[in-house]
C-alpha cells in the first residue's frame, strides 16, 4: 500500500469531490449570503404562527434556510478535515457555527409560539390548511415537548451562549490530531511518525517490540496532556447537563432518551444482557491468547488480527470486494454503491494532519461524503462497508420521504453500516478458502466485540461520568483514569494482561461529546447480525423488510421503524440472540482454526 507524505501526494481518484455542494469559494459565498437574507426574512414571522398560511410559508421557508445551512456546514466541515490546523479553513468552520447561531436565534420564536397554542387550536391548523399535513409528523414532535420549551427570549439567549462556547469537541480533535507529537518508530527500516490516523495499524504489526514501543509513546503523550484533556470533557459535560436541566430535564441522559422517543427499559435490558454474559467475551479473548500463542498477552496485543490470511488490500481491490458481498442486497442497492464509487463520494488516504477516524456525513439535500484513513488492511475494507451503508442508507431515505423527514436518528442509522460489515465477513466465510473463512469470522467477532460489548462498556462509563459532574461539578484525570481502567479489567477478563496506560482509553474517544452515541451502536450491532446472518441464509422476507427498513424515514418513531423489521427493542430477545451468536462464532473459528472443518 502506498504512503502519503501529506495531501498533495494523494491521487485525485482518492480524494472526496465536493464540487456539486459549491463549485468554488465565490459560490460558497454567495450561498452564505443567501442564508443571511433568508435568516432575515424568517425573523418577520413572529407572532404570526396561529395563520394557518403563515405557518405554512415560514416552514417552506425554515426547511430551505436549514438545507442551505446544512450545505455550508458540512462543506466547511469536510475541508478542514482533509487538513486539520489550516486557519483559513477554520475560519470558514467557525463562520458556518456562527451562522447556525443566528439561524437558531432567528427561529427561537417558533417553538414557544407553536407551544402556546391550545389543542383545539394546534388541531385547527391542519383543517384551515390540509397542505400543513405533511408537516404534521414534524410539528408533532415539537408539540409533545411542550414541557420543555424556553420562553422566546430565553431561547435567543440559550442559542447565542450555545453558538459562542460549544466547541469542546473540536478543541480535542484538534490537540490529539494536530498539536500533539507523538515521535515515531522503526518499522522495516523505515521510520513512521506515530499518529492518531495509524496508530491501530501500528498496534496490529506482527512485531511485538513495534507494538509496546508505539504503545508507551502514543500513551505517554496523551497522559502528559490528559488533564487538558480532562477539562475539555467535564467542561463539555457539565454543559450538556446544565442544558439538559434548562429544558426541564432531569439529567442529559432522559433527554436523549426524550429525543430517541425510548424508555430506560430498552437500555436496562441491553446493559444487563451484556453484564451478564460477559463471560461469552472472555472466551474471545482467551480465544485469540491461544491463537496467537502470546503466553503474556498483554492489552497492546489485544488488536491483533487472529486470522493468518493475508492483509494487504489496494484500495480498488477493496471496493471491488465490498461490491460483491452487497450483491445478496439486489441489483438496486448496488447501484446505489456504485453511485458512491463513481462520484468519488470517498476521501481514502491518510497523512499527518487529516481528521482520524471515519465517518459518512451528509446535508438534507447532499449525498453523504466519506472520510477514512485506509491502511490496507481489512479493517479498511470493512470501514468502506460500514460506511458505504450509511451513505445508501441516506440515499433510500432521499429518494422516499420527503425533504424534512429524510434522515434517521443514530440508533437507526448504524444498522445500515453494521449490517454490511456482517454482509462482507459472511461473505468470506461462505465463499471463502479456511484463512478466508477465519478472517470473515474474526471481523464479525471484532466488530461484536468492539460494537457491543465495547460500547455498552463505554456506554456505561459516560453515564457514570455524567453522575460524577452531577453530583460533584466536575470530573477530574483521575476519575476517568479509574473508570477506564476499572471497566477494562473487568471486560477483558484473565486473560489479557491489563498495564497502567490502558486508563488513557477514554481520551481518545470523541463520541464521549456525542450524547450516548455510544448505546446506539450496541442496540444496532445486535439487529445487524440478526439481519446479515438471516438474508445470507435466504430468507426472502427479513431482505424485504430489510430494504423497507432502509426507506422508512423519521416521520416514524424509532420503535416503529424497527417494528417494519419485527423487532422489538423492549424485549431482551434481540440482545441475547447476539451474545448467544457471538458464542457460536467463537466455538465455530476454533473448529475451523484446529482443522476440524473442511475447505
Amino acid at each position: 500500500m502506498k504512503l502519503y507524505n501529506n495531501r498533495f501526494e494523494v491521487e485525485e481518484k482518492y480524494k472526496w469531490d465536493l464540487t456539486s455542494f459549491f463549485k468554488d469559494d465565490n459560490a460558497f459565498e454567495d450561498s452564505f449570503s443567501l442564508a443571511l437574507k433568508k435568516i432575515d426574512e424568517l425573523k418577520t414571522y413572529a407572532g404570526l404562527i396561529k395563520d394557518a398560511d403563515k405557518l405554512l410559508s415560514f416552514l417552506d421557508l425554515e426547511l430551505d434556510t436549514i438545507a442551505l445551512f446544512e450545505d455550508l456546514y458540512v462543506y466547511a466541515l469536510l475541508v478542514n478535515d482533509e487538513v486539520l490546523g489550516i486557519d483559513e479553513n477554520i475560519v470558514r468552520k467557525n463562520r458556518t457555527i456562527e451562522l447556525n447561531s443566528k439561524l437558531m436565534v432567528a427561529i427561537s420564536f417558533f417553538e414557544p409560539e407553536l407551544l402556546n397554542l391550545s389543542k383545539d387550536e394546534y388541531d385547527n391548523l391542519f383543517k384551515k390548511n390540509d397542505r400543513l399535513l405533511k408537516y404534521k409528523a414534524y410539528l408533532d414532535d415539537i408539540y409533545r415537548r411542550k414541557d420543555h420549551i424556553l420562553p422566546s427570549n430565553e431561547e435567543d439567549l440559550v442559542n447565542k451562549l450555545l453558538g459562542a462556547m460549544d466547541h469542546f469537541d473540536d478543541m480535542s480533535s484538534l490537540m490529539l490530531n494536530q498539536e500533539h507529537n507523538y515521535g515515531s518508530v522503526m518499522v522495516d527500516g523505515k521510520k513512521i511518525d506515530i499518529s492518531t490516523t495509524n496508530y491501530r495499524h501500528l498496534m496490529q504489526n506482527k512485531d511485538p517490540k513495534v507494538r509496546k514501543k508505539v504503545y508507551y509513546a502514543f500513551n505517554k503523550v496523551l497522559d502528559q496532556y490528559g488533564s487538558s484533556s480532562a477539562y475539555l470533557l467535564s467542561s463539555y459535560i457539565a454543559m450538556d447537563e446544565k442544558l439538559a436541566n434548562i429544558y426541564h430535564f432531569d439529567n442529559a441522559f432522559n433527554e436523549q432518551l426524550f429525543n430517541w422517543k425510548l424508555n430506560g427499559k430498552v437500555f436496562d435490558l441491553l446493559c444487563a444482557s451484556v453484564n451478564d454474559n460477559l463471560s461469552v467475551l472472555h472466551k474471545y479473548y482467551a480465544l485469540k491468547k491461544k491463537v496467537l500463542g502470546i503466553d503474556n498477552f498483554c492489552s497492546y496485543d489485544v488488536s491483533l488480527p487472529i486470522s493468518s490470511l493475508n492483509d494487504s488490500y489496494e484500495i480498488d481491490d477493496a471496493l471491488s470486494l465490498v461490491r460483491k458481498s452487497l450483491m445478496v442486497l439486489g441489483l438496486d442497492y448496488v447501484k446505489h454503491y456504485d453511485k458512491i464509487i463513481n462520484n468519488r463520494y470517498i476521501d481514502f488516504c491518510q497523512y499527518k494532519g487529516k481528521c482520524s477516524g471515519g465517518y459518512s456525513c451528509s446535508s438534507m439535500k447532499q449525498d453523504s461524503r466519506i472520510l477514512m484513513s485506509f491502511n490496507g488492511l481489512f479493517e479498511s475494507v470493512s470501514t468502506i462497508a460500514h460506511e458505504t451503508g450509511h451513505n445508501i442508507h441516506g440515499q433510500y431515505l432521499k429518494e422516499n420521504n420527503d425533504l424534512m423527514y429524510a434522515d434517521a436518528v443514530h440508533i437507526v442509522s448504524e444498522v445500515a453500516s453494521l449490517t454490511n460489515e456482517f454482509l462482507l465477513s459472511h461473505y468470506l466465510l461462505l465463499h471463502g478458502k479456511n484463512a478466508e473463512k477465519l478472517k470473515g469470522i474474526s471481523n464479525m467477532l471484532d466488530v461484536m466485540a468492539s460494537n457491543l460489548f465495547g460500547a455498552v462498556r463505554e456506554g456505561v462509563m459516560e453515564r457514570k461520568m455524567h453522575d460524577i459532574v452531577i453530583n460533584m461539578g466536575s470530573v477530574t484525570k483521575d476519575d476517568l483514569d479509574k473508570l477506564s481502567l476499572d471497566s477494562v479489567k473487568k471486560y477483558y477478563g484473565k486473560a489479557v494482561k491489563v498495564l497502567a496506560y490502558d486508563k488513557n482509553k477514554w481520551i481518545t474517544r470523541s463520541h464521549y461529546y456525542m450524547n450516548y452515541y455510544l448505546f446506539s451502536y450496541a442496540i444496532s450491532v445486535c439487529t445487524a447480525s440478526y439481519i446479515a446472518k438471516e438474508i445470507v441464509n435466504g430468507n426472502k422476507e427479513v431482505l424485504d423488510n430489510y430494504l423497507r427498513f432502509l426507506k422508512t424515514g423519521s416521520d416514524k418513531d424509532p420503535l416503529d421503524v424497527y417494528k417494519v423489521l419485527n423487532i422489538d427493542l423492549e424485549d431482551k430477545t434481540i440482545y441475547e440472540n447476539a451474545i448467544s451468536y457471538f458464542e457460536e462464532l467463537v466455538l465455530l473459528y476454533e473448529k475451523i482454526s484446529e482443522g476440524e472443518c473442511d475447505e
